[in-house]
């Protein structure tokens, strides 16, 4: 056998391996015979180990035969000649694309062992690792994509997963509505997504990787659009980035979405999934490149949300939101990185930070142990002492800088009566005037009002 085959057989494994799974425990629960716990837990220890060394042996191999791109094409799925539109399922390793899925494998690894033990005897054990496979083949598609559309399919796999185990709990009204406040949330960022992979075919002719940014290994590579095309899809980009890593003014969703099982608020929220923005803006990096404006607002962007995280993190009630703030401070300082041309550090950022996160969210529940245990240990309460801020801001500036926190930034707030209400008034007034229309064909009542009300309603709950 020789490289490239190894090649070959290595990079179809990694892609198999969570496939495989989300496979057996998808249909298995679809049937109605769901695995044990014990199968369903080793079958996921498989996997992922499986998924981990092929990805290992793969970044080994590169360094040994000192290749730093490899494509692995699957070949059109879809086709359209007179659109100019192909959807293709390629992946690539490289280097960007391999630390990520191999922190992905050992990341999803070290939760899924915590999960098997944090959930026994839960009723929803199998639905939670069906939702988890799925989660783990969307990070290993998102990072792997050698084509725009498969980085969709991958992205989409992540913000359905995740939403769903948002609602885990669904027996509580509380996790469901915030369930659908995050999915609202990726919509949006999913929708301007959508419309620039859209632009890109329109714009390059296809969303191959090699087309868009040249086929030197990343971070090589040069933009093949004009500056200010550039600027228009890497803003379409930064909106889907920003509502994956809940930036401003999107950062409502992530304290919200700490309603799921620790274990998924440690993998998704804490460690991979909100780091997803970031790695975006790594991919498409020669689009940055080709336009300076771009950067800034890039940066901008960073550093509003870093400084809002900052001052959020602080006035939290619970742990679990405090260090969701806390990772926005980080991946909004990672955006900065970003836009500062820093990708190297950017991609060492994420890697410790994605580590670290998922360590803390694993230990949140035994917090107060943790804490009575140090305070037992020095013999006495922890000093409190003024902090270096708390001696040099003015007080009235503190308390005015709490209520901005303490209300998240009223940015909930703001996109409800600014965005959501407007949006919904709007078609709400569409389909009175198109019942009326019917109504007066149809000589009578044609259809009831209530679905699109209940639709509101839903709606104004949520916000």
């Amino acid at each position: 056998m020789n490289d490239e085959q190894l090649f070959q057989l290595l990079g179809t494994s990694v892609v198999a391996c969570p496939t495989l799974l989300l496979t057996v425990l998808g249909v298995s629960s679809l049937v109605g015979r769901p695995l044990r716990e014990r199968t369903a837990s080793r079958l996921t220890q498989g996997a992922v180990a499986t998924g981990l060394l092929a990805s290992i042996g793969i970044l080994v191999l590169m360094l040994i035969t000192d290749r730093r791109l490899v494509e692995l094409d699957m070949g059109h799925w879809l086709a359209l000649e007179k659109q100019h539109f192909h959807f293709t399922f390629k992946f690539v390793f490289d280097r960007l694309s391999v630390p990520f899925v191999i922190l992905s494998f050992a990341l999803c690894g070290v939760t899924g062992a915590f999960a098997s033990k944090y959930l026994h005897r839960e009723p929803g054990y199998g639905r939670f690792f069906v939702l988890y496979a799925m989660f783990l083949l969307g990070m290993v598609v998102t990072s792997l994509a050698g084509t725009i559309e498969t980085l969709f399919a991958g992205w989409e796999l992540v913000g359905l997963s995740s939403a769903l185990l948002v609602g885990f709990f669904h027996e509580r009204s509380a996790p469901v509505r915030n369930g659908l406040r995050v999915w609202t949330v990726y919509r949006v960022a999913d929708a301007a997504f959508l419309l620039a992979t859209l632009a890109l075919h329109h714009l390059a002719g296809g969303g191959d990787f090699g087309g868009l940014m040249g086929n030197s290994p990343w971070p090589a590579g040069h933009a093949a659009l004009t500056t200010n095309q550039a600027l228009f899809v890497g803003l379409l980009l930064l909106v889907a980035a920003a509502g994956k890593s809940a930036l401003v003014p999107f950062s409502g969703w992530l304290p919200r979405a700490m309603e799921g099982p620790t274990p998924s608020s440690a993998i998704f929220y804490g460690a991979l999934s909100v780091h997803l923005g970031a790695f975006l803006l790594l991919r498409f990096g020669p689009l940055l490149e080709a336009s300076t404006l771009l950067c800034v607002v890039v940066v901008a962007l960073g550093l509003v949300s870093a400084i809002f995280g900052a001052l959020a993190a602080r006035v939290q009630t619970d742990v679990k939101s405090a260090l969701a703030f806390a990772a926005l401070t980080q991946v909004s300082i990672i955006f900065v990185e970003i836009g500062c041309g820093l990708r190297y550090i950017a991609l060492i950022h994420i890697i410790g930070h994605a580590c670290l996160r998922t360590l803390q969210l694993l230990r949140a529940p035994t917090l107060l142990h943790d804490y009575h245990d140090l305070e037992n240990a020095i013999g006495g309460h922890l000093p409190q002492q003024a902090t270096f801020w708390q001696r040099i801001v003015p007080a009235a500036l503190r308390r005015q800088a709490f209520r901005l926190a303490f209300e998240r930034g009223f940015f909930d707030t703001l996109l409800g009566d600014y965005c959501v209400r407007p949006f919904l008034s709007f078609f709400r007034r569409c389909d009175a005037m198109e019942r009326r229309w019917t109504n007066f064909l149809a000589g009578q009542t044609s259809r009831n009002a209530a679905p699109l009300q209940a639709t509101g309603d839903v709606a104004d709950d949520i916000q």
